[in-house]
């Protein structure tokens, strides 16, 4: 059985944003707050809260979704998180 690949983005401390993949969202979060483990980025701006996450099937697929949106700027990655289109980003 294959993995379901995700990808999320949570809000850190200071108000960022970080974006990631993943087969297992819980983990990765306790990660980011509580380990090693966590981002460079995250490790310096915890607590760390999930604002959203989509499950995109193939890692190749949830890797395209998250390099398209951190191409954004703050605004659009906004815009796409209130309107949950992140689809969108991978199909174009």
């Amino acid at each position: 059985m294959s993995q379901q690949w995700k990808m999320y983005v949570v809000e850190c401390a200071d108000d960022t944003l970080y974006t990631g993949i993943t087969t297992d969202v819980e983990r990765r979060i306790r990660e980011h707050n509580d380990s090693p483990k966590g981002a460079r980025y995250t490790r310096s701006r915890r607590p760390v809260t999930l604002v959203a996450s989509w499950e995109l099937g193939s890692q190749s697929r949830a890797a395209r979704a998250e390099y398209a949106f951190k191409a954004l700027d703050r605004t659009s990655k906004l815009q796409h998180l209130d309107t949950d289109d992140i689809f969108a980003l991978v199909e174009s």
